[in-house]
Order: structure tokens, then sequence, then C-alpha cells
């Protein structure tokens, strides 16, 4: 089995499917708006934190984009689609944790997203109590592709960065987790691989199944 001592997952993209339910719902609003070309700098924002998204989508539309406007709505369409344990999760989310507890690894969360959004979330889905500690997007002041939230999370479970693994699914976030010395491990979800990721990452898998077979061996 590898060495290591720890595994700081992302959530969005990673734990559950919804950057591509995100999308949905922003690419509904788009059509209903006459938005064009959404998809491109929404796949920009992937991994980031709301503030970071908020200047992305002003840097493509405008200033005078009513961004707040459209991510409230496209908010209360998430909400209703998908609370209430309704958000899709990845193929292997439940393979993997139960195979890091068995073993008597840490497991700990780094996402851009807000606390609370994530606590229900991981609540909801019935996994919240697998995870040592959260770190969220609002416990940091540097979104990723910063390491801050990296760092701070293996500071939290008491891990040297490069004894612990990072599983992502963003170019921000494995740029994130090889910045502050963790081993990234790349599970694309929007965003194919490419030569920079294959570079940054210990290695690039299709699933947490997959990533349960690289760790056993």
């Amino acid at each position: 089995m590898k060495k290591f001592e720890a595994v700081v997952f992302d959530m969005d993209g990673v734990i559950f499917d919804s950057e591509r339910a995100t999308m949905n719902c922003w690419l509904e609003l788009a059509e209903k708006y006459g938005i064009e070309n959404m998809e491109e700098p929404y796949l920009a924002c992937t991994g980031t934190t709301d503030k970071r998204t908020r200047e992305i989508m002003l840097e493509a539309y405008g200033d005078d984009f009513p961004y707040d406007v459209y991510a409230k709505e496209a908010s209360k369409m998430y909400h209703e689609k998908y609370d209430g344990g309704r958000l899709p999760m990845k193929n292997g989310v439940h393979a993997i944790l139960d195979f890091l507890k068995y073993e008597g690894k840490k497991i700990a969360l780094a996402s851009s997203t807000k606390r609370q959004t994530v606590e229900n979330q991981l609540r909801d889905a019935g996994i919240l109590d697998y995870f040592d500690e959260l770190v969220t997007g609002d416990m940091v002041s540097k979104s990723k592709p910063d390491p801050e939230i990296f760092l701070l999370a293996c500071e939290k479970i008491g891990v040297k960065p490069e004894d612990a693994y990072a599983i992502e699914d963003s170019y921000n976030g494995i740029r994130s987790a090889n910045a502050g010395g963790l081993r990234p491990i790349m599970v694309p979800d929007l965003l194919p691989s490419n030569e920079e990721m294959e570079e940054l990452s210990e290695t690039v898998l299709e699933s947490l199944i997959d990533v349960v077979g690289y760790l056993r061996n």
C-alpha cells in the first residue's frame, strides 16, 4: 500500500456531481435571458470561491452584468432541484471513505464552497461523520489556486502536506494542492486533464474507485 497519512478531498465535482448540476442551472438562466457563451466563463470558475467567480463573470460580460441577480436565481433553482439529499454523488465515494476509515487514515475536506452549504450537503448525503476536519471557502482569505486552503486542512488534521494526498477535479484545485506540497490526484469532471495537469499531479485517474486501487498498491 502507498505510504500516506491523510487524504484531503475537494467536494464539488469530486464527492458530488455538483459542478455539472450548477452549470446546468446557469445554462438554463443563460437561455432564459439570452446570455451568450456561458459555458466557457462558468468552466473558468470551477474550484474558485464565490468572490472569484463574480470577478470572472464580470470580466467576461462587463461591469454592468447583473451577476448578483443571476447568481441568486441560479442558487434558488439549484436548491429547489437538489436539496434534501437529491444531489447526486460521484461513483466510489462510499468505497474510498470506507477504505480510508478502515486503514485509519485522516480525512479532510478543502472546498471553496461556504461552510454551511458544505455541512448541509454532506449531512444530507449521510457522509458528514467520515470527515475529521472541514475547511471551507469562508475560512480562508485566498482562493485556489493559492495553497492556503490545503495547508490549513493539513494543519487542522496535524499532518505534513507531503504525507497527504489531495483529490481534485479542477485545474485550480490541482494547482493549489501542488503548490501546497501535497500529492495531487486528479479525477477529471467537467474539464479533461491536460499536459499541465499531468505534470502537476502524481497521477490522473478516471474515478474514485480507481483511486482506491491506486492507494492500495
